[in-house]
């Protein structure tokens, strides 16, 4: 075919188009700032398996891999707990972080994937309206196409013109400060539930986990705040008191990651440009799983490249990929990112209720770890807001459950309403309309 195609980054969507289109013939070229072998954060990750198969990527080795537990969610100070019922079927896979970069890095190299390593990309390249390469600290390279796969802070969707769009800063609310490590195990005992998800916990707004293994206990910890390791400390010690299996001895991980939960980016394609993985905002807004969401990803992108008979890589013909993608999964996960913002004006006490009260059920909870299995969950606000109605004799609980409810319903509609053929001026005011509907 002769096209030369750019993937700025290592993310898991990029590396895994790059296969796609390696085996369909086009030139493909990985830029990446990290060492080989040194892909993926020391601790394990999990995703749908389907979405390997979706991505046409084998699966890996048995023993590289085990199945998720079930999560059960708890309340603030409330003893009420939840607890997924995640079909065997559609379960989670679970697998050490670096063994899925190995894993997805030697299909596509296997597919005829160039992976340029230690090369750090620090921009795009713009002539007139089209990116025609990128800016790395080894110098300029140039293609047909660029794909953008750096990451939530990718130095090429933030310092896109701003003719083009395309939303380049996440706000605060819109993205998760995490750390996360495995330490020892301090007690024998028996636990009840395995891996126990904490919401506000300790009247911290966020989320964290506690996950009981054989050899080590798995702590996650979530914040929509900068934090620090004494704060990690303390809270740990915290929670130490209804987890005596925590130890304090850190074992493995212990770093401090940011991952976005939010919508999915209004404008995701131009001139020479795809935007995919965290880059694009595929995570799931409630909980920030976005591996499956990019390996789906991968396959329409790949798709709507492979379809472009002319090989413009315009954004009239990868505005495909992007409408496709949100008839997929985008316009179901946008949603979920009203309940967040429901979620984070919240007080401890009103989760609380949530919990008491059945307005948050093991199905919510369970609707929410669909996405990971790509199928096509709908929230409807109206349902939502008639069963908080029916429980909820808390007024100002209410007002705001009813005002998510409105949110939802504006941003279902706004997704209806993306324009199916590309017009730079009609997708603008719909790409305005669109992030106007989460405000």
């Amino acid at each position: 075919m002769g096209k030369k195609i750019i993937v700025a980054g290592l993310g898991h969507g990029g590396i895994s188009a790059a296969a796609l289109l390696a085996k369909a013939g086009f030139d493909v070229t990985v830029y990446e700032k990290k060492k080989e072998g040194t892909l993926g954060y020391d601790w394990t990750d999990i995703f749908a398996p389907a979405a390997l198969e979706i991505a046409e990527i084998g699966m890996p080795d048995e023993d590289k891999y085990e199945y998720k537990e079930d999560m059960t969610f708890c309340a603030p100070t409330s003893t009420k707990t939840l607890r997924q019922h995640v079909p065997k079927e559609q379960l989670e896979i679970k697998m050490e972080r670096k063994d899925i970069y190995e894993h997805l890095i030697n299909h596509a190299l296997e597919c005829g994937v160039k992976i340029v390593y230690k090369c750090e990309v620090e921009g795009p390249i713009v002539l007139g309206n089209r990116v025609v390469g990128i800016k790395t600290e080894k110098g300029d390279v140039y293609g047909d196409l660029v794909i953008d796969a750096c990451g939530i802070n990718s130095p090429v969707r933030r310092n896109l013109p701003e003719s083009f769009c395309i939303e380049k800063d996440v706000a605060r609310n819109e993205k998760i400060s995490i750390f996360r490590a495995f330490y020892d195990v301090a007690s024998e005992e028996e636990v009840e539930a395995k891996f126990k998800v904490m919401v506000f916990k300790g009247g911290v707004r966020g989320i964290s986990w506690v996950a009981s293994e054989d050899e080590h206990t798995d702590l996650l910890m979530g914040r929509f705040e900068d934090f620090d390791m004494e704060d990690v400390e303390e809270f740990a010690e915290y929670l130490r008191k209804d987890n005596p299996r925590l130890g304090r001895k850190i074992v493995r991980g212990g770093q401090f990651v940011e991952i976005p939960v939010r919508q999915p980016l209004s404008i995701m394609v131009a001139d020479g440009y795809a935007a995919i993985g965290d880059s694009a905002f595929m995570t799931v807004p409630l909980i920030g799983s976005g591996i499956a969401n990019s390996l789906k990803a991968s396959k329409i992108l790949a798709n709507t490249i492979i379809n472009d008979k002319n090989g413009s890589f315009s954004a009239e013909t990868l505005w495909n990929y992007q409408t496709a993608y949100y008839k997929a999964l985008g316009a179901g996960l946008a949603p979920f990112a009203c309940v967040k913002l429901l979620l984070l004006s919240l007080t401890p006490e009103e989760v609380d209720y949530l919990f008491e009260k059945d307005v948050l059920t093991d199905d919510t909870i369970t609707m929410g770890a669909d996405f990971t299995g790509l199928s096509s969950v709908k929230i409807d606000p109206k349902a939502m807001v008639n069963q908080a109605k029916q429980v909820c004799s808390d007024t100002e609980l209410l007002k705001k459950i009813i005002a998510c409810g409105v949110r939802m319903g504006k941003v279902t509609a706004a997704c209806t309403m993306m324009p199916k053929k590309w017009n730079a001026r009609r997708v603008q005011s719909w790409a305005k309309v669109y992030e106007y509907s989460f405000k």
